[in-house]
């Protein structure tokens, strides 16, 4: 039986513009949480980040995680 990671390759890792895109969109939707002014993305784009939406989950994790970086950096500073 194989490890879970025994055929990841590192090198795969957000290798298409497609995979950075979903990556973006997702980080940015949760740390700038209001709505946009102007659509910004195109039937094409849609499309890139329903087919990456592992990229766009991970993206939104990392965008809470940089909420809580942010909030402890705050509490320290100011409390």
């Amino acid at each position: 039986m194989k490890g879970f990671l025994e055929g990841l390759k590192l090198r795969h890792l957000l290798d298409t513009t497609a995979e950075v895109h979903a990556l973006t969109q997702g980080f940015c939707e949760v740390l700038c949480p209001w709505p946009a002014r102007h659509p910004l993305m195109s039937r094409q784009r849609t499309k890139e980040v329903q087919h990456e939406h592992h990229y766009y989950t991970l993206g939104r994790a990392l965008g809470v995680l940089a909420w809580i970086a942010i909030c402890c950096v705050i509490r320290e500073v100011f409390l």
